[in-house]
C-alpha cells in the first residue's frame, strides 16, 4: 500500500505531506483548496504526462515522493528490480520531479528511471477511478479481465491451458513459417554450403595449424643467420669449435677470477661470498652453453621442408581470406555450416512432422478456446447481476449492467468445429464488453456512452466490490465517486467504499460528510491566505477536528452546537452501516484490519 505522499510546489500546494493507512483514506476541504492537486500529483507519481503548468508560481520545479510497503515477491517489486531500484523489506521510495521550463525526471528506488518505469509500477500498485481517467471501463481487455476475475479459479485453470495451448502453437507456426521460407531458396544455399565445406575438407586444416607454420617460417627462412648468431654466442661462453675465430670465453675468464679469489678469500667472508656468486655464474653460463650447443645440433637447413611449409600457408590463406581471420574461426565456421546444411537438407521432413503437430495443437486450442467462451458466457450473467445489484445501492437503482461476450469473426484467424473463423489471441476468442442500461427499459449501450463521469466512478466501484477478495492493485483512488448523490444514497456509497478497504487500500476524494464518516484515516486539505501566497497543507483529523470538518462539510458553522451534534450523529449512523447483512456489505469497525491486502 501507499502509505506516504510528499507533495512540493504543486499548484497550490508548497509542500504538503499525506501520512496514509489501510482501509480507507477520505481527503476533504473546502473548494479550491487542493484536493485536485493530490490527485495530480499521484498522477504524476504513476507516470501520467508531466505538465510544467502545474508547477506552483514562483518555483522553478515540482516535487512528488511516495512510500509504497508491498508483500516480497510482489510484481511491482519484480519490475523495479528490473530497472536497478533498491528496496528495504519490501518499502520501495518512487518520485517525479518536473520543471517550470518544461520536462521532468523519475526515480526509483534511489535510481534514475525511465518516467515509463513509473507508468508500469502505476498499473501494478493503484487502480486510479476519477471522472476523467476511468481507462479500466474504456478498455475491453479491461473489460475481460474484470469478469475472468470474478468467475474464479475453474475459467482460471481454462485460460491457462488456453495460453499454454497458444504459446506451442505459435511456436510451431513460427518454426514451420521459417522451413518454408528456407524451402524456397535451399537448393541454392545447398549448393554454397557444400561447395565451401568440400574445400575446406579438402584442405584438412587443423586447429592452430596456421599459428604454427608461421613460426616454422620464420625459423627456416632465418636458419643461416640463427646459426651464426647461435655459434657466436657459444664461443663468447665457451671456446667452442663453432667459433669463427679464438677470443677468450666467459667460462674460462670465470675459473680464472675464482682462482685468484680461491686463496684470499679464506679470509673474508664477504670475499667468499663474492667467490660463490661466481660459482654460480660459472654453473649458469656452463648450462646456457650447453643448450647452444643442443640449439646448434637441432637447427636445420632444409630448403626443401621451407618449400613444404609455405606452400601449406599459401592452401591455409585461401580459406581464412573467405571464412574466417584464423584456421580456428574457419573450423567453427564449418561447424556451424555443417548444422546449418543438415538444416537445410531435412528441411522437407521437418516441415511435413511440424505441419501434422500444427494440425493436432490447433484442433486442441479450438476445444480449449470454446471450452473458456463457454465459462465465460456462463458466468456472465451472475457479473453482470451482482454488479446491477451493487448499482442499487449507488443512486443507480434503475441502472442494470449486461455483459456481452462474443467472437470477433476474422477470415483468417481460427477455424472452429463449426466452421467458424475467429480472431485469436493468448486470451481466447472472446471480446467482452460490459455495457449500462442507464434506466428502466432502456437500451445497454457502453459505458461511456450511457454513464456520466460520477455514474462511471460508481460503475467502477460496484465492479470492484463485486470482486472483493479478487486478486488486483493494492491501492484504489476514487476523485469525488460522489458527484450528484445524496442522502441515503451516499451512505451506501461508504458502506461500499468502506466494504473494498477490507481487502485494499482506498483513497477517496469526496465533498460529502456521509461518504467521509465512514474514513479510517480522514485528511483534510487546508487553504491559508496570506494576500500574496496561497498554499495547502494536508492534516489528519482525529476526534473534536474530525467533527469540525463533518460539521462544515453538512453545510453548517463547524463551531455550531447543532453541527457538531448532526457530525456525532452521522458517525453513530455509520458505525451501524459498517455491520454486514450481506456477503458484499463490510467486515464490522476494527475486525480484519490485520488481514487487510496491502
Amino acid at each position: 500500500m501507499l502509505s506516504q505522499m510528499r507533495i512540493r510546489g504543486i499548484g497550490v500546494i508548497d509542500d504538503a505531506v499525506l501520512e496514509l493507512s489501510a482501509g480507507l483514506n477520505v481527503l476533504t476541504g473546502e473548494t479550491g483548496a487542493g484536493k485536485t492537486m493530490v490527485v495530480s500529483g499521484l498522477g504524476l507519481l504513476l507516470g501520467e504526462r508531466a505538465d510544467s503548468g502545474l508547477v506552483r508560481a514562483g518555483a522553478d520545479n515540482g516535487f512528488v515522493e511516495g512510500i509504497v510497503h508491498l508483500p516480497e515477491g510482489h510484481a511491482a517489486l519484480a519490475r523495479a528490480a528490473e530497472a536497478g531500484a533498491e528496496h528495504e523489506d519490501g518499502e520501495l521510495v518512487i518520485a517525479r520531479t518536473i520543471s517550470a521550463t518544461g520536462g521532468s525526471r523519475a526515480h526509483v528506488g534511489g535510481r534514475t528511471a525511465p518516467v515509463g518505469v513509473l507508468g508500469d509500477l502505476g498499473q501494478l500498485l493503484v487502480a486510479v477511478h476519477g471522472q476523467a481517467d476511468q481507462w479500466r471501463l474504456k478498455q475491453g481487455d479491461a473489460h475481460r479481465e474484470l469478469l475472468d476475475d470474478f468467475a474464479g479459479e475453474t475459467l482460471v485453470a481454462l485460460r491457462k491451458d488456453a495460453a499454454r495451448l497458444y504459446d506451442d502453437w505459435r511456436s510451431l507456426a513460427k518454426e514451420h513459417g521459417r522451413l518454408v521460407a528456407l524451402g524456397r531458396e535451399r537448393a541454392r544455399d545447398i549448393d554454397s554450403l557444400t561447395a565451401s565445406l568440400e574445400q575446406i575438407e579438402a584442405i584438412d586444416p587443423h586447429p592452430g595449424e596456421d599459428v604454427a607454420l608461421r613460426v616454422e617460417d620464420e625459423r627456416l627462412a632465418h636458419a643461416d643467420s640463427l646459426r651464426l648468431a647461435a655459434a657466436e654466442a657459444l664461443a663468447d661462453l665457451s671456446g667452442d669449435e663453432y667459433a669463427a675465430e679464438l677470443r677468450p670465453a666467459a667460462r674460462d675468464l670465470i675459473g680464472s677470477a675464482r682462482s685468484v679469489l680461491g686463496s684470499a678469500a679464506r679470509h673474508d667472508d664477504r670475499l667468499r661470498g663474492l667467490d660463490e656468486r661466481l660459482e654460480e655464474v660459472g654453473v649458469l653460463v656452463s648450462e646456457v652453453a650447453a643448450d647452444l650447443t643442443g640449439y646448434l645440433d637441432d637447427l636445420e637447413v632444409d630448403p626443401a621442408r621451407l618449400t613444404l611449409v609455405q606452400e601449406r600457408r599459401a592452401q591455409l590463406g585461401v580459406l581464412t581470406r573467405r571464412y574466417g581471420e584464423t584456421i580456428d574461426e574457419v573450423l567453427a565456421w564449418s561447424q556451424q555450416a555443417a548444422a546449418r546444411l543438415d538444416d537445410l537438407v531435412t528441411a522437407d521432413d521437418r516441415v511435413e512432422r511440424l505441419a501434422s503437430q500444427l494440425d493436432q495443437v490447433r484442433a486442441e486450442l479450438a476445444e480449449a478456446v470454446l471450452a473458456l467462451s463457454r465459462e465465460r458466457r456462463a458466468v456472465a450473467g451472475d457479473f453482470a447481476a451482482a454488479v446491477s445489484s451493487e448499482l442499487a445501492h449507488l443512486a443507480m437503482g434503475r441502472s442494470r449492467v449486461d455483459v456481452q461476450v462474443r467472437h470477433r469473426r476474422d477470415p483468417d484467424g481460427l477455424e472452429l468445429p463449426d466452421g467458424e473463423q475467429v480472431r485469436l489471441a493468448r486470451h481466447g476468442i472472446d471480446d467482452v464488453e460490459i455495457r449500462l442500461a442507464a434506466g428502466s427499459g432502456a437500451t445497454p449501450r457502453s459505458l461511456v456512452k450511457a454513464a456520466s463521469g460520477g455514474e462511471l466512478s460508481r460503475v467502477m466501484l460496484a465492479l470492484e466490490v463485486v470482486g472483493a477478495g479478487k486478486e488486483g492493485p493494492p491501492t484504489f483512488v476514487f476523485d469525488e465517486i460522489d458527484a450528484g448523490v445524496g442522502g441515503r444514497a451516499a451512505l451506501d456509497v461508504g458502506t461500499r467504499l468502506a466494504a473494498l478497504a477490507q481487502r485494499a487500500q482506498v483513497i477517496v476524494v469526496t465533498h460529502l460528510a456521509q461518504v467521509a464518516a465512514f474514513a479510517d484515516r480522514h485528511l483534510v486539505v487546508h487553504k491559508a491566505d496570506d494576500g500574496v501566497v496561497t498554499a495547502s497543507s494536508v492534516r489528519a483529523v482525529t476526534g473534536t477536528q474530525r467533527l469540525r470538518e463533518l460539521s462544515r462539510m453538512m453545510g453548517g458553522d463547524p463551531d455550531s452546537e447543532a453541527g457538531l451534534s448532526h457530525a456525532r450523529a452521522l458517525l453513530a449512523q455509520v458505525g451501524e452501516a459498517r455491520h454486514p447483512t450481506d456477503a458484499h456489505r463490510p467486515l464490522p469497525v476494527g475486525q480484519g484490519v490485520a488481514d487487510r491486502k496491502c
